[in-house]
């Protein structure tokens, strides 16, 4: 045993997530002695090192802690401490930890781990722990584009450090959190994982790698290095799961610093552990939110209507760049006002958390000078939405709320622009392209038509749209001005609800052959390509039945498409027609 040279407060075993709270809570505290040992040679979240001063001692291995006088002594193989108390923070793989769906024999395919290269490689961590926060900071950091399912997760239940990181890396645009989502299959594309969703609001995803958090447990090597009489003092803590050894004081990753504190500090004010539900509505905190939450300003917000409008927003950094066709995130929070008199389901124990929903990017078809508008050096994202109006079976969150914002006001933006519902399928440049939706479902396709125009297709290119109103067109204008330019261009809005326009769906066209009318040739399965985005029952997926295929009524265009020829592109069985997957 080495002689104590240093003496200290607290001495933490372990940089993990928890370790660092217990440190940070613990100096804000008041309790400036701290010493953390980490084994490896950095701690979960490096950053919060120099931010906090944190005094931590890398490389060291535990060799004991125990009592001598009255005092904790803790050996390492470089150092001794004496210290007033002891959190042991490490935390090591359950063996009997089993993955909630089988994994693939893959070397993609990873627990606990992250492969040795992965810069801008996308990275899936599936998991709803502090361990899975610790992959998905590590994986950020290494330069990988992470995507972060935990569904099941309860943020407020996680260490602040964890909480206060994915709140971070999120802001940052850094990261993608899927809060409801996790994968129920994961299947192999071509070498590479692919992970399958069960809820329709989420994909299929392809990634380089994926990575499965695992359940944790006390470290057997750890807690046998501290002796009995250091345990029975009180005074040395474990990370732990209620239950796991009833023997020792258990402290759970959200409330170690408030255990600690109680334990070996009776003189601290230690601040309780900012879990969701004893956050406080205090003056003040709807800025204090925003500052935390929202990485992102709205520059401009023009109303079509007063229920219908185009918006862009500007991150505060990251990447702008997409493909034609794809997705985006926006967010506010549920502490912002609504533009209506419905009141959220559990309004109190959601007011702190942030809304998202995914939408479709749009597009100006013409920028400042008349000219087709280009993607390339814009820093903003354009948006085409609408007001959904209460009911009795749903309460939206968001567009009330998204109402009252003007230009200048800061949103959430998520990281990651995504999506398959993109132009990639598109190489004949004589094909006729027909792009079928309703209502603001035309927003990728306004991108996906100037797309093809300013490259110079050559085929004909339909787009036909339904809405009620001849109001809810936001971009009638600028398609009739394409429409002038371009003869190969044709633009077919069908309002359902005015008077002077007989009242007809886009199944009607396809039945009574508008487009061949429009085009001047026959549609065809052989040459064409169909894109449809925007109500599930004008897309009309069929579905597998007992005694096969069944397809819902009235028929959607799918049907009507596949009964000319036409097969539905799907991950890995391409065909002609393509279908947003959000709604």
């Amino acid at each position: 045993m080495n002689a104590p040279s240093s003496t200290y407060d607290l001495v933490i075993i372990g940089g993990t997530a928890a370790g660092l709270s217990v440190a940070i809570s613990s100096i804000r505290s008041g309790i400036e002695l701290i010493r953390i040992i980490e084994p490896s040679d950095d701690v979960a979240f490096p950053d919060l090192v120099p931010e906090n001063r944190l005094d931590v001692g890398y490389g060291e291995q535990l060799q004991s802690v125990d009592v001598v006088n009255d005092e904790l002594v803790v050996n390492t193989d470089l150092h001794a401490y004496r210290t007033r108390g002891v959190f042991v923070a490490q935390r090591e793989p359950d063996p009997t930890w089993t993955a909630p769906i089988p994994i693939p024999d893959s070397d993609r395919v990873h627990t606990d781990a992250l492969p040795g290269t992965i810069l801008e490689q996308d990275v899936m961590v599936i998991g709803h722990t502090d361990n899975a926060v610790e992959l998905v900071a590590a994986a950020a950091h290494d330069g990988a584009r992470v995507v972060y399912a935990a569904g099941g997760m309860d943020p407020g239940k996680l260490s602040p450090a964890g909480a206060h990181m994915l709140r971070r890396l999120e802001r940052e645009r850094k990261i993608t959190v899927l809060y409801r989502a996790v994968p129920n299959q994961i299947g192999d594309v071509d070498g590479y994982p692919i992970s399958y969703f069960d809820d329709r609001r989420t994909p299929d995803l392809e990634f380089d790698h994926i990575v499965f958090a695992s359940s944790r447990q006390q470290p057997k090597a750890t807690r046998a290095a501290i002796s009995d009489a250091a345990v029975d003092t009180g005074r040395v803590i474990f990370l732990g799961v209620s239950g796991e050894d009833p023997t020792v004081p258990i402290a759970h990753g959200w409330n170690s610093g408030n255990v600690v504190a109680d334990a070996c500090f009776a003189e601290a004010e230690v601040p309780p552990a900012p879990v969701l539900s004893q956050r406080t509505r205090h003056e003040g905190a709807v800025d204090e939110l925003r500052k935390e939450h929202y990485n992102a300003t709205i520059t401009m917000f023009e109303p079509t209507h007063s229920d219908l409008w185009v918006l862009r927003v500007r991150p505060d950094t990251g990447d702008t760049s997409y493909m034609p066709g794809q997705y985006a995130s926006l967010g506010l929070g549920f502490w912002e006002a609504r533009v209506d008199g419905a009141v959220d389901e559990n309004l109190d124990d959601r007011w702190f958390k942030l809304i998202r929903r995914s939408y479709s990017i749009s597009h100006p078809i013409f920028d400042d000078t008349g000219y087709l508008a280009r993607r390339t050096g814009e820093n903003e994202l354009e948006f085409y939405i609408v007001l959904v109006p209460p009911t009795d079976d749903n309460i939206p969150a968001l567009t009330p709320r998204l109402a009252l914002k003007k230009p200048g006001d800061r949103i959430y933006l998520g990281p990651k622009v995504a999506g398959r519902y993109t132009l990639a399928s598109v190489t004949d440049p004589w094909s006729t392209v027909v792009f079928l939706s309703t209502g603001t479902g035309e927003a990728p396709h306004n991108a996906m038509v100037t797309e093809l125009l300013r490259k110079g297709h050559m085929g004909p290119i339909v787009s036909a749209v339904t809405v009620r109103n001849w109001a809810d067109l936001g971009y009638l204008e600028q398609h009739r001005e394409l429409e002038e330019r371009y003869p190969q261009y044709h633009y077919l809005p069908a309002p359902t609800r005015e008077t002077d326009v007989p009242k007809r769906y886009l199944q009607d066209l396809i039945r009574d052959g508008d487009i061949d009318e429009v085009t001047g040739q026959r549609f065809t399965a052989d040459a064409s390509h169909v894109f449809l985005c925007g109500n599930p029952s004008m897309i009309g997926l069929p579905e597998d039945g007992a005694d096969g295929t069944e397809w819902p009524e009235p028929a959607g265009v799918v049907q009507l498409l596949t009964e000319r020829g036409f097969t539905i592109d799907r991950r890995g069985e391409p065909g002609n027609v393509h279908f947003e997957e959000y709604w």
